[in-house]
């Protein structure tokens, strides 16, 4: 999966690393840069994702697409299809672009809005990828838990570097019943959820 990545997304995750690094000196506003996951991490959830049972494969948060590149590997490996949520305009434009030029609309699906909006009616979650604004990641993560099928997974970044503001939803998942939990220190710090197949009483 990872030793011969398409000449397109190779390209595309390169560009996208160059536009990312840029946007961390030039002084461009918070809200307006990429804030991506480094490479170690997209191994990481394309890896995890390509473990995961059926059912459907979401992220929250596309950014530029980057991540969604990585899970498009894994998307391939096991005939799955990735659905994933933006809702900044300008970040909708570039990662409709990435999933164009990369070549993978046959396994992306790229959807202009809030996850929130849409999870309600999202039935048999396998996997989903946490990347969004902090403060919406607990909401998040009890709208997507309960609809995690038996196995299914949800990783959520930046658990290490933003360990202060995710606390309550790292006390919560870490202790939560429904599922197995820890955080893993790839990238910025991974907090990694498997749905148990029954809750421990």
């Amino acid at each position: 999966m990872f030793h011969e990545i398409p000449s397109a997304i190779a390209r595309r995750m390169r560009f996208l690393e160059e536009l990312d690094a840029r946007d961390r000196v030039d002084g461009s506003p918070r809200q307006k840069r990429l804030r991506q996951i480094p490479p170690e991490t997209g191994r990481f959830i394309a890896l995890m994702a390509a473990s995961g049972p059926d059912g459907a494969y979401i992220e929250i948060g596309a950014s530029g697409g980057y991540s969604a590149l990585w899970l498009a590997l894994a998307c391939r490996e096991i005939g799955r299809r990735l659905i994933t949520y933006e809702v900044a305009p300008d970040k909708v434009a570039l990662a409709a672009e990435t999933i164009t030029v990369s070549g993978v609309t046959d396994v992306v699906e790229l959807v202009e809005g809030d996850a929130r909006v849409h999870l309600p009616h999202q039935r048999e979650i396998a996997f989903c990828f946490l990347d969004a604004e902090k403060e919406i990641y607990l909401e998040c993560y009890e709208m997507v838990v309960p609809k995690l099928v038996a196995g299914g997974l949800l990783l959520a970044d930046n658990a290490m570097n933003h360990e202060r503001t995710l606390r309550p939803m790292l006390d919560r998942a870490l202790s939560d019943s429904r599922v197995d939990a820890t955080i893993v220190p790839v990238g910025k710090g991974v907090l990694a959820c498997r749905k148990r197949r029954q809750s421990i009483p």
